[in-house]
């Protein structure tokens, strides 16, 4: 507040103190020559110029390594769990391809078999039914040559 509006004040407050009863009136008028003579100490005493608070910064340094360090084993923590899953899904596919080779060469050792199976049968000759008495011979004179 500036001189201008204590004067403007004082004068709308004086104006005021003029409608009431004299007495109440000199009370009042008293009561703020003493409020105002007490302001007016208080703004003019001297004032001890006050530190700021210090913040205690080992603490607060100790505080905030802690948070680091439980961030990084956290963190380590969930990397580590990360790579074990992924290993393991590298394995997991590895024998997954591992028991399908297994599984074609099975089917393809099958196939071959099965391949010879026929050759041999198309190849393995059969006697001709006109023949057969002709073969029975041939058995039997071997059988008695020996």
């Amino acid at each position: 507040m500036n001189r201008n509006d204590e004067r403007e004040k004082s004068a709308v407050e004086q104006e005021k103190l003029e409608t009431l009863e004299p007495e109440l009136r000199e009370a009042l008028g008293n009561f703020k020559l003493n409020v105002d003579a007490w302001s007016e100490a208080m703004m003019s005493r001297p004032r001890e110029a006050k530190a700021p608070a210090r913040t205690n910064l080992s603490a607060v340094t100790k505080w905030a390594l802690a948070c680091v360090v439980f961030a990084g084993t956290v963190s380590g923590g969930l990397y580590q769990n990360h790579q074990q899953l992924e290993a393991a899904k590298v394995e997991a596919a590895r024998i997954a391809e591992q028991q399908r080779e297994l599984e074609a060469a099975k089917l393809a050792m099958l196939d071959e078999e099965d391949l010879m199976a026929n050759v041999d049968s198309d190849v393995a000759r059969q006697v001709p039914s006109a023949l057969q008495p002709l073969a029975t011979l041939m058995t039997e004179d071997e059988a008695q040559g020996n």
